[in-house]
């Protein structure tokens, strides 16, 4: 988790940047609509990686989440952040990032602007300690087969997005 104070972009209905704040300050506060980029790596076999979240995560701590996702920096785009969360979190270095789509999310908690991504990736996987408690590929069979307790709600929402081939 991040030592320094994280700054995000605020955005309007139609994701446009209107100001700045301390994630913080717009955790808690679902007017406060912010930036998110989500990757879901999948490898040759076609398994999806998911990310165990630390049990020490503000939101959705212990649960079963995409396989990377994170905040837009100020001033950030949204591929940049994608590869940069790829790498943070997952050691992953890719050269081709495929668009999704593009939708917002929120709950009583916050609200999101999040953009995805899906890329394939069959090297190494070395997740961050201090974000992920575990990580590991699962068939997608196996995920319709667990209890849907032991996801976020975001990833079963992106799952099923991504499922009904939403695009653009």
């Amino acid at each position: 988790m991040p030592s320094r104070t994280e700054y995000l972009d605020i955005v309007d209905q139609e994701d446009r940047v209107i100001g700045k704040a301390s994630r913080a300050e717009i955790h808690g506060d679902p007017r406060k609509i912010h930036r998110v980029a989500h990757v879901l790596l999948f490898n040759s076999r076609g398994e999806l990686f998911l990310q165990k979240r630390s049990c020490l995560k503000d939101v959705q701590p212990g649960k079963w989440d995409t396989s990377v996702g994170g905040h837009l920096d100020a001033g950030e785009d949204y591929e940049t952040a994608a590869r940069r969360e790829m790498e943070e979190e997952l050691g992953v270095r890719v050269v081709k990032l495929e668009y999704l789509y593009k939708y917002r999310h929120g709950n009583d908690y916050e609200t999101e602007y999040v953009t995805s991504y899906a890329c394939l990736w069959d090297g190494p996987v070395k997740t961050c300690p201090q974000e992920i408690e575990e990580g590991r590929f699962w068939k997608l069979e196996e995920i319709d087969a667990a209890p849907k307790g032991r996801f976020t709600p975001n990833f079963l929402e992106e799952l099923a997005r991504y499922r009904s081939g939403k695009r653009g």
